[in-house]
C-alpha cells in the first residue's frame, strides 16, 4: 500500500495528507470542550503542552547535537510567545463558543498575515491582494453580525487568536532560513511548557483522570495534525493542498452537532465560506507570484 501511494501525484498525495490534518485539527475543539468540562482553560493548556513536549522528547534527544543547534533562540522564543498567546485564547474561545463559529473565524489567520507581512516584513501587496484581504474580513463580520445582533465579548477570543497565529506564521518564514521544520517544531514544543505554565499557576487545579487522558488526546491530535501539515506540504504546493484544510469546518461542525448538538447558523456558512474564498484567492497569488 505504501508503495502504491507514493507513486501517486504529488497533489494527490498532498489532498490526502490535508485531509487528514483537517481531521486530527477538527478534534482539538471537542477535545478542548470535554477537558475543560471540570478544568480550567489555562490549566488544560499547560498539560496539553506538557503531553505535546514528552512526544517530541525522543527527537529532541536523537537530534540535539546537530539539528536542535540555532544561533536564533530569542527568536524562537519570541514565536513560542505569540503562538501560545493564541492558543490559549483558542481553547478558552473553544470552551465557551460554538465549535464550528470558532473554527470559522481562526480561518482569518492568513488575512491578518498579510497586514502584518506589510508592517513587519515590508512585503509589497498589490491591489488584488488587498481586495481580497477586505473580503476575507467582511467575511469575519458577516460571522460576528456586530450591530445586527448583541456579540458574545468571548467572539474577540478567536479573533485575537487568529491575529497572534497569524503573527507566529510570519516568524517561521525568518526561522527557516536559520534552522529545518522539524527543529523549529521541537523548539516551540521547549518553549510552550513554561510559556502556559505561568497562565497556569493563576488557576492551579490538577484534573482527575479523565481529564488528563482528554489532555493526552488533544496533545495527540496536534502532534497528529502538524505531521500531516508537514507532509501535505511537502508533497504538493500550498495552493494545491490548501482548500482542503477547510474542510475542517465541516468536521468540526459534525462532531459538534453529533456530540454537543451544536447547530451553526447560516451566517456561519456564509461567512466562513467568504473567508475561505479569499484566503484560498490569496494563496494562489502567492504561488503566482514566487513562480514569475
Amino acid at each position: 500500500m505504501k508503495t502504491i501511494f507514493n507513486q501517486l501525484p504529488g497533489h494527490a498525495r498532498g489532498a490526502f495528507w490535508m485531509l487528514l490534518a483537517a481531521m486530527f485539527f477538527s478534534f482539538h475543539g471537542p477535545l478542548v470542550r470535554m477537558a475543560t468540562a471540570g478544568t480550567d482553560p489555562l490549566m488544560v493548556a499547560f498539560i496539553r503542552s506538557i503531553f505535546v513536549f514528552l512526544m517530541m522528547l525522543p527527537w529532541i534527544i536523537q537530534h540535539c547535537k546537530i539539528e536542535m543547534k540555532t544561533n536564533v533562540l530569542p527568536l524562537h522564543a519570541f514565536r513560542a510567545l505569540f503562538s501560545m498567546t493564541g492558543f490559549i485564547l483558542l481553547v478558552i474561545a473553544q470552551s465557551k463558543l460554538t465549535l464550528a463559529e470558532v473554527s470559522a473565524l481562526t480561518f482569518a489567520a492568513p488575512l491578518f498575515a498579510t497586514i502584518g507581512a506589510v508592517i513587519f516584513l515590508r512585503e509589497v501587496v498589490k491591489a488584488r491582494r488587498w481586495i481580497a484581504t477586505f473580503v476575507g474580513l467582511a467575511g469575519v463580520w458577516i460571522v460576528l453580525r456586530p450591530g445586527l445582533e448583541v456579540v458574545d465579548p468571548y467572539f474577540i477570543l478567536p479573533v485575537g487568536a487568529a491575529i497572534f497565529i497569524a503573527v507566529s506564521n510570519l516568524m517561521i518564514k525568518s526561522l527557516s532560513s536559520y534552522d529545518s521544520s522539524n527543529s523549529i517544531v521541537a523548539w516551540l514544543a521547549i518553549f510552550s511548557v513554561p510559556l502556559t505554565f505561568v497562565p497556569a499557576l493563576f488557576v492551579w487545579s490538577l484534573p482527575g483522570v479523565l481529564g488528563f487522558g482528554w489532555s493526552f488526546l488533544l496533545g495527540l491530535s496536534g502532534v497528529g495534525a502538524h505531521m500531516c501539515l508537514t507532509r501535505s506540504l511537502a508533497a504538493a504546493d500550498a495552493s494545491a493542498v490548501l482548500p482542503f484544510d477547510y474542510a475542517r469546518l465541516i468536521f468540526t461542525a459534525l462532531i459538534a452537532f453529533i456530540v454537543f448538538g451544536e447547530e451553526p447558523s447560516i451566517w456561519t456558512w456564509i461567512g466562513g465560506a467568504i473567508i475561505v474564498g479569499a484566503v484560498v484567492y490569496i494563496a494562489r497569488r502567492e504561488t503566482i507570484a514566487d513562480r514569475s
